[in-house]
């Protein structure tokens, strides 16, 4: 049977079927990059959104403006919840976290008490949302 390929011009997409092929370590890390990068532009795009420079943000967090910019920098995984919170609290937003399994659903539960089995993947997805 003969399968016809899908064109794409995501460069992601492109990168996982060239260099990728199914080798699940480097899908890890390049997954690992996007979450990363998925918080980092976000708070990158509420401080611009705001009004508000690093040095600013970075006075109403109750930190320094190089934390504030190494916090939006996409190599950078040290996000903890309670400096996520902060700067949420800062730009009246809140932070929401949700476990996805690898298509973006949520996962099944089967209740308190039970054991489930260890899943392949379960992404970790930081939202700030503007409280309205």
């Amino acid at each position: 049977m003969n399968k016809k390929s899908v064109v794409t011009t995501n460069a992601l997409e492109i990168i996982r079927r060239r260099l990728i092929k199914g080798d699940r370590k480097r899908e890890e890390r390049i997954r690992r990059y996007e979450e990363a990068f998925e918080v980092a532009q976000q708070i990158y795009d509420l401080r611009v959104a705001r009004g508000f420079s690093q040095k600013e943000l970075a006075d109403l967090v109750g930190t320094t403006a190089s934390v504030i910019c190494r916090l939006e920098d996409a190599d950078y995984h040290g996000h903890t919840m309670n400096m996520l919170r902060r700067i949420a609290e800062a730009l009246n937003c809140r932070v929401e976290v949700s476990f996805r399994d690898e298509e973006g659903n949520l996962p099944k539960t089967r209740g308190r008490g039970k054991k489930t089995t260890r899943k392949k993947w379960h992404r970790l997805e930081t939202e700030s949302t503007h409280k309205t």
